[in-house]
């Protein structure tokens, strides 16, 4: 988060303030990024700068709280039970709340109670489970630069999953920005950082002395209990170490609690994955659409999943496919065998019982658990002897690999059903989460405080029996507590044992020890029960961090079986076939699908196949707009991704050579922000791609040059296209409406012509979104317009301009018109291109128009020819 700027003049400290207000004032002086949550009886309250800001953002009411400082306070308040649901709006709106609570004690405290910050919640530190999206990672990132080094570190605080990498571009710094989404990121004060890094949403600059190197490894080395870092494979990346220690004190700093469940640190290479900068990963809406939605995504189709850590990990997958053939080839394998042997129906029902357990364990250390986060445990620690029996029947290396991680836990099941009720309340607050049986102590205070009534009727009669006293009582008021009444006449026969505590008009109050024993248990009874009750279920959660580890390999295990079981479901619900990987470069797709158009369409999805080897490395894709060549490259764009997940893909059969990189230039955009227009925008990215693609890579392009005058794009797709081909030679499918450019196969090896046809019918157009091989016969351009409903008038107009151009009669600037060539009809441009900055006509048309031919002699006239040459 940026920083806000720090408190005025009149909002601090100082003599003229109440003794309260005061005290907030300070706290809010070493927490000026913060709202301040201050505690005050039943409410959370907000006063000046974080009063008028919450009272914008969370649209509660702005009032004041009397005076200090000689002007009034403005003030804004939450009641505390309902806190979650505002810290929740302040969380997604990407800011940071200081939660102070009071722990002094009223009764003993002279002047204002003492309060204290407990915690802070921030956008990448959240745990509770009402502040996090289910489904989604929630990455805290720290990013350093040395020179042209970028050091990158993220930490996931609800798994403890901690990962660094060092790249050495700005171009993959945003690449994996964007692929991680971070919820709050960590950048040093004294670097620069482009907009785009920048003014991101939760942004949060840090003082330099953060990102110093020693004592980022001393920090890490104390938290994974190591000698150095060596063993993480993460020793000689200073730069990634330097952003990790930033990360983790960042971290210490607002939770203010031990992290055990931060048990290593991971490194990540670019270059084991499947690279995909930031536009490619935003034009194949791999999990978030165009529009910035979930909706009609991969992720979205793909994932049937039985739990949300699944749904995490099974995104994680999709947004860094790999490169590693042995480790795709074994999740296959997985796949294949939960698929064929129908073992992901009986998984399903199993592992939804299990829920999130990845979570709660991070909340179990981090002490924030609540009662029925260990009840969600214990039932799912419970289901995993039958998660073993639904796996007992594999055979599949990885699946009998997950099935040993996973393992069962006895102990910490039989530990949690004999402590935790049944159905627990939602917090420890008030009680009644111990169960009755698990600690003697609490069941004789519980006793104490739910069976007086019991004990005193017991104690009056057998007083009575042992008195013989008719007139006695045992009573309870909240001035004297406990005692025993008699009549003023009985009260003379009173035993020697009574204690007189009171006399009044006809009665006399006694106490003995053993009701004075009792009276001191009874009336401690309930706070002590409470008291015990809270320190039992500390002791438990220390118990359960006991074997944390452990666990967490577990729910690791669970996440990754439940992803493939989901994959398995996809294989058979989505007719998915298993491709083949191959270290050969290629890509062979037969009747290949698009995984999203195909889900959203009423009619039946045509396929399509592709073949791309070194013989064939360019398809130059041409044919109507809406004809479909957006989805048939993207389908191959899709297909290749998922194949590098380790997934099935859409299609009747496939065999896909390893790529390292999937680059798309696909549609149109602006950035009027960064001030720069639909074309710059196409020109950076098409330059992205020229300079990084490699020739195992797959790249897609589509209409480049189109946002600028003709002979400028035409000579800039040719130009690309020319380049893609002879110099990367990258697997490219390059989809043009410049027929000019179906002559490159002519013109270079490798490139081939391939159209989606259409077909007339009056009017109007049928599109048949078929490939086929060569190029385009025809563009369809009035008849996709007039499907838009442009004007019949206008399409008339149209229609006669394009009749004269077809004959070749000269006139302003235009689209390419048809012309004809080796008995197809291609489009070529018949008018030359007007100089926009022209003052005035040529001087050769202004000597043309000037002449009478007639009068001319053939000596004259061919005079003249040599003049109008000159002044070409």
């Amino acid at each position: 988060m940026a920083k806000t700027s720090g408190q005025p003049e009149s909002n601090k400290a100082s003599p003229s303030h109440t003794p309260m207000m005061q005290q907030y004032l300070r706290i809010k002086q070493e927490h000026r990024n913060q709202l301040v949550f201050y505690r005050m009886g039943d409410f959370y309250e907000l006063f000046y700068d974080d009063a008028r800001k919450a009272s914008q953002l969370l649209d509660i009411t702005l009032t004041a709280r009397g005076h200090s400082g000689g002007e009034p306070i403005p003030m804004a308040g939450i009641p505390y039970h309902a806190a979650e649901g505002y810290l929740a709006r302040l969380v997604r709106l990407g800011e940071s709340v200081a939660i102070c609570e009071q722990v002094g004690d009223p009764a003993t405290s002279k002047g204002p109670v003492e309060r204290k910050v407990m915690r802070i919640i921030t956008p990448g530190t959240v745990s509770d489970e009402a502040l996090l999206e289910e489904r989604a990672d929630n990455w805290l990132m720290a990013v350093h630069r040395h020179d042209q080094t970028y050091g990158l570190a993220w930490l996931d605080i609800t798994s403890g999953r901690f990962r660094v990498m060092e790249v050495a571009s700005e171009e993959a710094v945003l690449s994996e920005v964007q692929r991680l989404n971070p919820r709050e990121l960590l950048l040093s004060e004294d670097r620069s950082w482009p907009d785009s890094i920048a003014k991101r949403r939760g942004v949060n600059r840090q003082p330099p002395w953060c990102f110093e190197l020693d004592s980022a490894k001393d920090l890490l080395t104390r938290q994974f209990a190591t000698k150095d870092l060596a063993g993480f494979g993460c020793d000689h990346l200073s730069v990634a170490i330097e952003a990790a220690g930033c990360l983790l004190q960042y971290v210490r700093d607002t939770q203010r609690t031990d992290m055990p469940h931060i048990r290593s640190l991971s490194v990540e290479r670019r270059e084991d994955t499947v690279v995909l900068d930031a536009a490619s990963r935003a034009n194949l809406e791999i999990s978030i659409n165009m529009n910035g939605g979930k909706d009609n995504t991969l992720l979205s189709v793909m994932d049937t999943t039985s739990t949300a850590m699944g749904g995490r990990l099974l995104s994680r997958w999709l947004n860094r496919p790999l490169c590693n053939r042995e480790r795709l080839e074994q999740r296959q394998q997985a796949i294949g065998e939960l698929a064929e042997q129908y073992i992901y129906e009986g998984l399903s029902p199993v592992l939804r019982n299990i829920g999130d357990v990845e979570r709660i364990l991070a909340r179990v250390a981090l002490r924030s658990a609540r009662p029925r986060d260990l009840a969600r445990l214990r039932d799912a620690l419970s289901c995993l002897p039958d998660v073993q029996n639904e796996l007992s029947v594999a055979s599949a290396e990885l699946i009998k690999d997950l099935a040993e991680r996973i393992g069962t836990f006895p102990d910490e099941v039989a530990l949690l059903q004999s402590s935790i009720i049944e159905n627990p309340p939602v917090v420890i607050r008030d009680g009644g989460v111990i169960a009755t049986g698990y600690d003697e102590e609490l069941d004789e205070l519980r006793s104490l405080s739910e069976n007086a009534g019991g004990y005193l009727l017991d104690l009056e009669n057998r007083e009575r029996e042992r008195t013989k006293l008719s007139s006695l009582k045992v009573g309870f008021n909240r001035v004297h507590g406990y005692f025993i009444e008699l009549s003023r006449r009985e009260a003379e026969d009173a035993p020697v044992d009574y204690i007189r505590r009171q006399t009044l008009k006809n009665t006399e109050r006694f106490i003995t020890p053993e009701l004075k024993e009792f009276e001191d248990k009874a009336l401690s009874s309930k706070s002590r029960a409470l008291s015990r009750e809270k320190a039992l279920y500390e002791e438990l959660l220390e118990k359960l961090n006991e074997n944390l580890g452990r666990l967490q390999e577990s729910a690791a295990a669970i996440a990754e079986l439940d992803v493939l079981s989901c994959l398995a479901e996809r294989s058979h619900a989505l007719n998915l076939c298993c491709p083949t990987l191959t270290e050969e470069a290629g890509i062979h797709i037969d009747e290949g699908r698009h995984p999203v158009v195909e889900q959203v369409l009423d009619d039946p999805f045509v396929a399509n196949s592709l073949e791309l080897n070194n013989d064939r490395r360019m398809l130059v894709i041409t044919g109507p707009n809406m004809g479909g060549k957006s989805t048939y490259m993207r389908q191959a764009a899709l297909i290749v991704l998922l194949a590098h997940v380790g997934s099935y893909v859409p299609a009747a059969n496939a065999r896909i050579g390893l790529v390292d990189r999937i680059f798309t230039r696909i549609g149109s955009s602006d950035d009027l922000a960064g001030g720069r227009s639909t074309f710059m925008v196409e020109m950076t990215e098409t330059a992205s791609i020229l300079h990084n693609a490699t020739e195992r890579s797959l790249v897609l392009m589509d209409e480049v040059g189109r946002g600028t005058s003709t002979f400028d794009g035409l000579s800039l797709a040719w130009a690309c296209a020319r380049h893609l081909a002879d110099n990367v030679k990258a697997f490219t499918l390059f989809a043009t409406h410049y027929f000019e450019l179906t002559q490159l196969p002519e013109e270079t090896t490798g490139v081939a012509n391939v159209h989606l046809n259409a077909t007339e019918h009056g009017d109007s157009i049928v599109f048949l979104h078929a490939v086929q091989d060569g190029p385009a016969s025809q563009s369809y351009g009035l008849q996709v317009a007039q499907l838009a409903g442009v004007p019949r008038s206008v399409i008339h107009l149209a229609r006669e301009r394009l009749l004269q151009l077809e004959a070749g009669e000269n006139a302003a600037p235009v689209e390419p018109v048809a012309v004809k060539s080796k008995g197809r009809r291609t489009v070529s441009v018949v008018s030359p291109q007007v100089d926009l900055f022209s003052s005035g006509p040529h001087p050769v048309v202004e000597k043309l128009e000037t002449l009478s031919p007639d009068d001319l002699s053939p000596r004259e006239a061919l005079n003249l020819l040599y003049q109008l040459k000159e002044l070409v």
